[in-house]
């Protein structure tokens, strides 16, 4: 008797480098049935080659082993994020989020939410067996009430935990979804009636109708520490009082099919743009790897500084990266990016030891200086008390950044003052022209200042070749 191949999955399942046709679930586990239900749904509705799957953060994990279809990962909880991206740059695919309740009613439910709300293309296939079941039996969002949990050894009291989430429910509030459904995999008639909202779920997906959601619920032995069918059957008699099984909302007869809009720009076609894009990299070995760290308190204009030199370098054909860090420090407490430039390719965004250094703030100085490499450079702005000295070798000037920028009446042009200084000490080696023109880019939707920040550079280069001089 030869072993018969479920319909969509791989003739052999290739993990932990041997292959073998047994998934890594648990006995008596649902996900293996869904797997099942949904690959041979996919296959029999024709959708195989144009299906995209985005595989989760939990049991599901290693879906990409067994189904014979694209596969995608994404970051725990940001399934409808990613396939919202699939969605909007091949709009010919199927996709489907297939995610569990910690992925999709914990960490990734506002995505969840906001993905259903826009009425994306999608079909999310929702597990729901009450348990994080991967890392070890937490209570989840949809653990029951009262039940017991490696987080919940009492039970889970709504007093403190809040009471189980009805995603159905809350999703049937808003107007975008075309199908939504609740329902299990406990036993056989259950099974039947999985298979086909699954069915129905990819059907509105063929058809272009819009966003589609299939709960389904499904036992979880290992974590509730019974056998298979006390597990299936604490679907049927606990689960199913909480969470009642049918369909919640059909509109499928009635929704119209939402072909794509060719006039919208795919995210290819936006980046292709020659407005958007500059010339690409070349590789020049002989261009030495140059490092620059810029620094100072949020709104003085420090990230947009840094991605002003990284647009440069682009237009010289250079390698660059760009890498902000910041929290809530973006308006008010320190910030600061790092820039990289280079002839060859850019292994990581990261200056721990910058060439440059350009600091507008105390803190900033304290902070960097002592890392800036032997040969380098700092600007700092002149209002910085020097208390910390600059490593050996180590060219430090005082630009008076912040009281020129009051004096020429643009408080808020202290960043152009200091890419002024960069200018007038060739500090990145990029050329004049460059450099302008990626500031003057920076004012694209507020022309007027273009003309102004052009008079403010070169007044500032005025007072440099006139007052700099190097501090220590």
């Amino acid at each position: 008797m030869t072993e018969k191949k479920t319909l969509g999955m791989y003739d052999s399942f290739v993990r932990s480098g041997r292959e073998t046709r047994s998934t890594h679930y648990c006995a008596g586990c649902g996900h293996g049935i869904i797997h099942k239900l949904l690959t041979e749904a996919m296959v029999e509705l024709g959708l195989q080659d144009r299906t995209i799957i985005v595989n989760p953060i939990g049991c599901g994990v290693f879906g990409y082993y067994y189904w014979d279809c694209g596969n995608v990962g994404a970051a725990h909880g940001r399934a409808a994020a990613l396939g919202t991206a699939i969605n909007r740059s091949r709009k010919d695919a199927v996709v489907i989020s297939y995610q569990g309740d910690g992925d999709l009613a914990a960490i990734g439910f506002n995505a969840t939410f906001q993905a259903a709300n826009r009425g994306e293309h999608m079909a999310v296939i929702f597990v729901n067996n009450a348990i994080y079941g991967m890392t070890g039996g937490q209570m989840a969002p949809t653990t029951l009430e009262g039940m017991k949990t490696k987080t919940s050894p009492f039970g889970r009291d709504p007093l403190t935990a809040g009471f189980p989430m009805h995603i159905c429910e809350v999703l049937n509030q808003l107007r975008a979804p075309v199908y939504i459904a609740r329902v299990s995999v406990a036993d056989t008639k259950r099974i039947m009636q999985a298979k086909q909202a699954i069915r129905k779920a990819l059907e509105i997906q063929r058809d272009g109708k819009g966003y589609a959601f299939v709960e389904v619920i499904s036992p979880c032995p290992t974590n509730l520490g019974v056998d298979p069918l006390k597990a299936a059957q604490f679907c049927i008699d606990q689960m199913e009082k909480e969470y009642p099984l049918g369909v919640v909302r059909d509109n499928s007869a009635t929704a119209e099919p939402r072909k794509p809009d060719e006039a919208k720009p795919t995210p290819k076609a936006f980046f292709e743009e020659d407005a958007h894009q500059a010339p690409p990299a070349e590789v020049d070995p002989s261009a030495r790897e140059l490092r620059l760290k810029f620094a100072g308190a949020g709104g003085q204009g420090i990230l947009s500084l840094g991605i002003c030199v990284a647009e440069a370098a682009r237009l010289e054909k250079r390698f660059t990266s760009w890498y902000p860090s910041y929290g809530p420090e973006q308006r008010g407490g320190s910030a600061s990016c790092s820039v990289v430039i280079s002839g060859t390719p850019i292994g990581s965004p990261a200056v721990d030891h910058p060439d440059v250094l350009v600091c507008m703030n105390q803190p900033s100085y304290e902070r960097f200086v002592k890392d800036v490499n032997p040969g380098g450079i700092v600007i700092v702005d002149a209002t910085v008390p020097l208390n910390v000295p600059a490593p050996d070798g180590v060219r430090v000037f005082a630009m008076p950044a912040i009281d020129l920028s009051i004096r020429l009446g643009v408080p808020k042009a202290a960043n152009t003052m200091m890419l002024a200084a960069l200018l007038k000490l060739n500090a990145t080696g990029l050329k004049r022209d460059h450099l302008l023109a990626a500031l003057y880019a920076s004012f694209a939707k507020k022309p007027a200042l273009i003309e102004k920040n052009r008079v403010l550079v070169e007044e500032a280069e005025k007072w440099i070749a006139e007052n700099m001089k190097e501090e220590c």
